[in-house]
Order: structure tokens, then sequence, then C-alpha cells
């Protein structure tokens, strides 16, 4: 039987995929006031049939809306999950600035541990980032 901590990283890897898409549409939509699947592929570096796969699924699920040839646009649920996957993204990419990781290192390795950090970690890093570290015991 596998352990926890596998488990949950296998769960993670789930939802990778789901949250850096909808992250990459809000974002698309923030900037360009519209997001369609040319601006995924860009992003992404994939190929449209990739993009038009993954947006198939995220629409299955319930995380996007979209229309052959129509824009992408987030249902009430893939704005939350953009929203939370931007906030843990940043807190992640934060904390490792505050650490003296690069900007350019702090944005590719926070891309990837976003999905892997858990929440009790995530808490300790806001409270690093806002208070400093704890004294030591």
């Amino acid at each position: 039987m596998p352990s926890q901590s596998h488990q949950r990283t296998r769960s993670d890897h789930a939802s990778e995929v789901a949250e850096d898409y909808v992250e990459a549409i809000a974002e698309a939509i923030s900037n360009n006031g519209i997001c369609r699947a040319v601006d995924l592929v860009r992003h992404f570096d994939v190929t449209h049939a990739t993009v038009n796969n993954t947006i198939s699924r995220l629409q299955r699920d319930g995380l996007v809306m979209t229309e052959p040839y129509q824009p992408i646009t987030l249902t009430p649920q893939g704005k939350r999950m953009a929203t939370r996957a931007r906030n843990r993204h940043e807190v992640v990419r934060s904390f490792l600035l505050r650490l003296g990781v690069s900007e350019t290192t702090a944005t590719v390795d926070s891309e990837g541990m976003e999905h892997h950090v858990s929440d009790e970690t995530l808490r300790a890093m806001k409270r690093i980032l806002q208070e400093g570290l704890p004294a030591a015991k």
C-alpha cells in the first residue's frame, strides 16, 4: 500500500496541468481581455492539439467554457482555482526570493513547487514573509 506522502504527490501531479492552464488563462484574460488557444500554445510551447485536448478536459471538469473558434473563459470554479494557484505561486516565489534565490531561479522553481507545497508549509512561508524567521529554540 502506498504511503500517504506518495498518494498526495500523485494527487498533486493530477491537478498540476489544470492549475497551470487556468492560471495561464486568467493571466491572458487579465493582460489581453481575451484568451485564445494560440495564447496557450505560445505560453506552454506545445501544439494546438495538446491545448485542444487539455481545454476539452478542463471543459469536461467544469473549469472553462469555450466553443470552436471562440475565446476561452473560466467558469466560477475555474476562476477560484486560478486565484488559488496564483496566490500559492506568489507565496512560494516570494519566499524563495526572501531566501536569496535569484529572481530567475525563484520564478522557475516556484512554478513546480507551488503544486506540491502543503497548506501547512504555505502558511509557514506566509508567516515568515510577514514576521521573519522565528527565534531559535
